[in-house]
């Protein structure tokens, strides 16, 4: 495999509860080895239909706020018509739709650009399904 494109795919535990889950550290780690220095994109993806990726300052309160906010707009409740699951599953289906389930960041001498307060985050609201995957890969 050619070193321009390099992948790798981690495996997160998000447990039986909501969550922001800072993927940061993880992309870092793996443009260290990937990017080598290099300038390029990271691309970011998880191969769920109820999980999201998105950037956004985490620890202050923000994480909760998202969670919160979907919550609003994504009642866990009886009005959806995908109804497997927990109660209000189907509202982990919509999900994507609001957060999706990629991002592409540009990477500068190896690192990621991105501003003063931005992480990149796993977003899972689906109470069902503990295990999650992202995808990251380096184009450079």
């Amino acid at each position: 495999m050619s070193d321009a494109f390099t992948t790798r795919t981690l495996d997160i535990t998000t447990g039986h509860h909501e969550v922001v889950h800072d993927l940061t550290d993880d992309c870092a780690a793996f443009l260290a080895e990937a990017a080598a220095g290099r300038d390029g994109l990271l691309n970011v993806f998880t191969p769920h239909a109820t999980a999201g990726v998105a950037l956004l300052e985490t620890g202050s309160g923000s994480d909760d706020d998202l969670l919160a906010a979907l919550h609003t707009l994504l009642p866990a409740d009886d009005r959806w018509q995908h109804r497997h699951g927990s109660p209000g599953h189907g509202r982990d289906h919509v999900l994507p739709a609001l957060v999706p389930p990629h991002a592409t960041l540009p990477v500068i001498g190896g690192r990621m650009a991105l501003g003063t307060w931005q992480s990149v985050c796993l977003v899972d609201t689906n109470k069902d399904n503990p295990r999650r995957q992202v995808r990251l890969s380096f184009l450079g």
